[in-house]
């Protein structure tokens, strides 16, 4: 038998971050059923908060994540390598801002993001080749921009990852690493943001942080003294 605070927990995790549902069902999605990336919670609650709305994006792995940023974002440019998930991605969205393209996993793959002249504000590196494609991404990388590294805890095990890792930071960009749980898996990872030292981007919000999913401090005084009481 559970204790009713132990539910109280699982409740949380099953309605506001609709755990159950990813995992069951196998989709990157928060309670709304919106799309959101395979980032660990932490990391996609930190990345909400900021307006996006004139930020250029440049992914390495297209998926939910894609129509994340599509939504936020003035424009996104997703590469992908598997023929069967890229015909499956380009058929399923359909958002004005968003360009999904294949390209071979190599050089055509990671310096794929050369074919645009632009600067990239926000890169995004989840996909094949994640060494090569960090050092490409530090070249396109706009000023006060930042770089994704998702599954980055994976340097433990993989020489790819220590590459990759070492190609950021000797770029000289300030590493932040979110630890925890993430959409449809049952096991904790990381993923960690490298910022330019001048980052500049702009709260969505008068505050910052944010309250989180299931935070305290959301509620109100009343409720909260009530959920306090009861659970803590």
């Amino acid at each position: 038998m559970f204790s009713d605070k132990f539910m109280t927990f699982i409740e949380m995790w099953r309605k506001e971050y609709a755990i159950e549902r990813s995992i069951d069902e196998k989709i990157c999605a928060d309670k709304n059923g919106n799309p959101i990336p395979w980032y660990t919670y932490p990391a996609i609650e930190y990345l909400s908060q900021f307006d996006y709305s004139e930020k250029r994006v440049f992914e390495y792995g297209c998926g939910s994540s894609s129509l994340f940023w599509a939504e936020r974002a003035k424009k996104v440019v997703s590469i992908e390598d598997d023929p069967e998930w890229f015909a499956k991605w380009r058929e399923t969205f359909n958002h004005p801002n968003l360009t999904v393209c294949r390209r071979d996993e190599g050089e055509a793959y990671f310096n794929a993001i050369f074919e645009s002249s632009e600067a990239f504000d926000v890169i995004v590196i989840d996909g094949k080749c994640r060494a090569d494609c960090a050092a490409a991404a530090i070249r396109k990388l706009a000023p006060g921009g930042m770089i994704i590294l998702d599954d980055s805890d994976r340097v433990n095990t993989s020489q790819e990852y220590v590459r990759a890792v070492g190609e950021l930071r000797s770029a000289n960009l300030l590493q932040v690493d979110f630890y925890g749980f993430c959409p449809m898996n049952v096991y904790t990872k990381t993923t960690s943001v490298f910022f330019r030292r001048d980052f500049d981007f702009k709260s969505l919000h008068a505050v910052q942080p944010i309250n989180g999913l299931g935070n305290l401090w959301s509620m109100g005084r009343k409720k909260r003294k009530q959920f306090f009481k009861s659970n803590c």
